[in-house]
């Protein structure tokens, strides 16, 4: 392990030993600064080049460091910026003086315009390196998915309504205070009332309710339409609310439309024409097998022989397991150049014309957990079979892993770019903790 020397030497240290996943990602960093600059470009996008004001925004290393430490530690942004005066190992780690620690803003302001694409290909660096210290060779790999879900409440019809309503005049508050003599009736009150009826009424009441809620909801728009269309005096923020308006707008009649045909003309809805949530609009419904219904995104997963991460991929919609295999075994072979001698796979994924494509990229054993008509596994023997049907379960502990050791059950950031950002933050954290086990038991 000449290539982890350097980390020997450092893992001697107190302050390191009792944090080896630093002390190991510190090492990498420090001899492969390549790592850094792949997110220079990210980091700086935007920032200005003045020669004058104060000189104190982190260096790139500095904001890859803290935003490495915040998903290894599972920390927000508060509590990261609380941890550089109270931990001795983060202000060692992201190089920062502990009486002149840098704010949660400032952190969040750099870490978050770091793009998937960039992600993936630290992904794929340190994958790389571990390939090169002989940790994972790809011989074997396996395939599983999973759904991360999206920060929202359970949808319905009625509540989407209600949370169009309050948004609605959240945003002309935040207006009037920015226009004098503002006005607009609020209906709210009465929104209410029959929000909580809807919930505790069935049958052809529940549909008369449907019925004054949207009259109630039609009103609303109306008074967002108006102030709209109103030519006041706007101020830099109130055009700003003006906008976000403008857009609320177009989901509230959206929401409209869905809720008319389901509730009142008794219509189904596709579920590609179905908004889940106002806030996190890119939510899609997920639904594996006959277990339960879940809103997130379907997140596809290859690991190797090392339980490495070596491929995820953040989908969109609710394809079948079966439409994922090939591009990501192409993304394996492609990204690293080297052919699976074993291929093993949850039961989902299992197709006559997966397996045909495994077979024409050169894969030895193919096999799927469970098979159906005629499709049989290929193997090399009846125990090559049943060993890797019983190494593919060992992706469920991983998923697991994941999910529980760095907060990804449920995904917290905002938007679709910051959802993917979080899940390969979290491979990435993962790996690093993964790589670390490896490298200290050769230590």
């Amino acid at each position: 392990m000449r290539a982890f020397e350097d980390f020997k030497i450092k893992f001697e240290k107190p302050d390191w030993s009792r944090n080896p996943e630093f002390a190991l990602i510190d090492t990498i960093l420090e001899k492969h600064p390549h790592l850094v600059a792949l997110l220079e470009e990210d980091i700086t996008r935007g920032q200005g080049t003045g020669v004058f004001g104060r000189k104190d925004t982190p260096s790139v290393e500095q904001i890859v460091r803290a935003a490495i430490y915040k998903e290894l530690k599972g920390l927000d942004y508060r509590q990261l910026e609380y941890d550089q005066t109270d931990s001795r190992i983060c202000a060692l780690f992201i190089k920062i003086d502990e009486l002149r620690p840098y704010s949660f803003q400032m952190y969040q302001k750099y870490i978050s315009k770091i793009t998937p694409d960039k992600l993936q290909r630290i992904i794929f660096e340190l994958n790389k390196l571990a390939i090169e210290a002989g940790i994972e060779d790809l011989k074997s790999i396996r395939q599983d998915s999973t759904v991360v879900e999206t920060n929202i409440h359970h949808p319905t019809n009625n509540s989407l309504l209600w949370d169009c309503i309050k948004e609605s005049y959240r945003l002309l508050e935040h207006l009037k205070e920015e226009i004098d003599g503002l006005s607009y009736q609020d209906y709210r009150v009465q929104a209410k009332k029959t929000y909580y009826k809807i919930n505790n009424t069935k049958g052809d009441k529940r549909k008369n309710l449907f019925v004054n809620q949207l009259t109630l909801f039609i009103k609303t728009i109306n008074q967002v339409s108006n102030v709209i269309k109103k030519k006041l005096p706007l101020s830099i923020s109130a055009f700003a609310i003006i906008g976000l308006l403008e857009k609320h707008l177009e989901v509230m009649k959206l929401v409209y439309d869905m809720a008319y045909t389901k509730e009142i003309k008794g219509e189904k809805v596709p579920n590609e024409e179905k908004i889940f949530s106002i806030y996190e609009r890119h939510t899609d419904i997920i639904v594996k097998g006959s277990r339960d219904v879940k809103f997130g995104h379907k997140v596809d997963l290859i690991s190797g022989r090392s339980n490495l991460i070596m491929h995820c991929n953040v989908v969109r919609g609710n394809p079948s397991d079966s439409k994922l295999f090939a591009p990501a075994l192409d993304s394996i072979i492609e990204d690293y150049g080297i052919v699976p001698r074993d291929c093993a796979t949850d039961g989902g994924y299992a197709s006559l014309s997966n397996q045909a494509h495994a077979i024409e990229k050169g894969v030895v054993n193919i096999v799927f957990n469970k098979i159906v008509g005629s499709l049989q596994n290929i193997s090399s023997s009846k125990n090559m079979e049943t060993r890797l049907k019983k190494w593919r379960s060992g992706a469920e502990a991983i998923i697991s892993n994941i999910k529980r050791g760095f907060n990804l059950a449920r995904c917290t950031w905002k938007g679709w770019r910051n959802f993917v950002s979080k899940v390969l933050w979290s491979v990435i954290a993962y790996n690093i903790r993964v790589m670390t086990a490896h490298v200290v038991k050769l230590v």
